[in-house]
């Protein structure tokens, strides 16, 4: 349906609530004003959540495409690129990635890393705004939140994929003094990247540049059917069978995984921490795609 350009102010957009998932079609609602409202608009929450998931289009806006969220604050563009310290780092708002200035209905952002975008500002309903990139005809569905009001557990846990690559490897720092011997008992490091997982067999302590990975696989995370605080996670070892955990975040950079065959449980802590900042290879590769994990219908064994 026709969406509503973003050219008025503060108060309108409060009381707006039209979606553009709806099958009414708007013929009279489009209302100029200056840039000062639509700064107002982006203004008014201190954090907009980029929704991955309900983004158009065949190109992309990077730093979007790589945001948590986003913030817009007197002039400064704010991200959270990183679950690490997510809800903390910048009180809640990221780091400064750039700089914005608006006109009528329209943003020009001046990023750090990717330059000059100029996006247009649609209103879908009273706290979310659509983000268009008219050049390859891209959007980008952000809702609002006041930062007080957000809940970062739910980013954390909902995109905890991308937690588990913002280390370079995890080291196995403990194995409990219960549980069957198995094969996994021998491994010490882990390492997550988008498409598949590798481990290591050194000996604790090795420094991240002279680990060598003795084996690889496909890993997947899982949702559990009604248990919505768990995570599971398979690793699927080539020419090995597979290992599945039931998986625990502790804290930023510990994570438990408990191995309900064996009954043993492992600690993993991060080590090489990957912030996406303004530079370096990790801003511009790293980049968040439309996903859901898949279901899976098992009972929590770990007690």
């Amino acid at each position: 349906m026709k969406t509503i350009k973003l050219l008025f102010g503060y108060f309108l957009m409060a009381t707006l609530l039209v979606s553009c998932y709806s099958d009414v079609i708007i013929e009279d609602q489009f209302i100029e004003q200056s840039a000062f409202n639509t700064d107002q608009v982006l203004q008014s929450y201190d954090l907009w959540y980029v929704d991955i998931n309900q983004t158009r289009g065949n190109g992309e806006v990077p730093f979007l495409q790589r945001a948590f969220t986003v913030s817009f604050n007197n002039g400064v563009l704010l991200a959270n690129n990183n679950i690490v310290g997510i809800g903390k780092t910048g009180n809640g708002l990221g780091i400064d990635v750039g700089f914005y200035s608006t006109l009528r209905g329209v943003v020009e952002i001046d990023h750090d890393v990717d330059g000059l975008w100029l996006l247009e500002v649609y209103a879908l309903n009273n706290n979310t705004i659509e983000l268009l990139d008219v050049r390859s005809n891209t959007s980008y569905v952000l809702r609002g939140y006041q930062s007080n009001r957000f809940d970062y557990d739910m980013v954390f846990y909902d995109n905890i994929n991308y937690f588990m690559q913002e280390y370079t490897a995890w080291e196995k720092i403990y194995t409990s003094e219960e549980g069957a011997l198995n094969d996994f008992d021998e491994e010490n490091f882990l390492q997550f990247l988008p498409t598949f997982f590798r481990s290591s067999i050194d000996v604790s302590g090795t420094s991240l540049g002279n680990l060598s990975w003795d084996f690889e696989g496909d890993y997947q995370v899982y949702d559990i059917d009604g248990d919505a605080s768990l995570k599971t996670v398979t690793l699927d070892y080539d020419f090995l069978e597979s290992d599945y955990f039931e998986l625990y975040v502790i804290n930023d950079a510990t994570i438990e995984l408990y191995h309900p065959d064996s009954g043993t449980i492992y600690e993993f802590r991060g080590r090489g921490y990957q912030e996406y900042l303004k530079s370096g290879k990790g801003s511009v590769t790293k980049k968040r795609t439309k996903s859901d994990n898949p279901i899976m219908k098992v009972k929590r064994k770990r007690k």
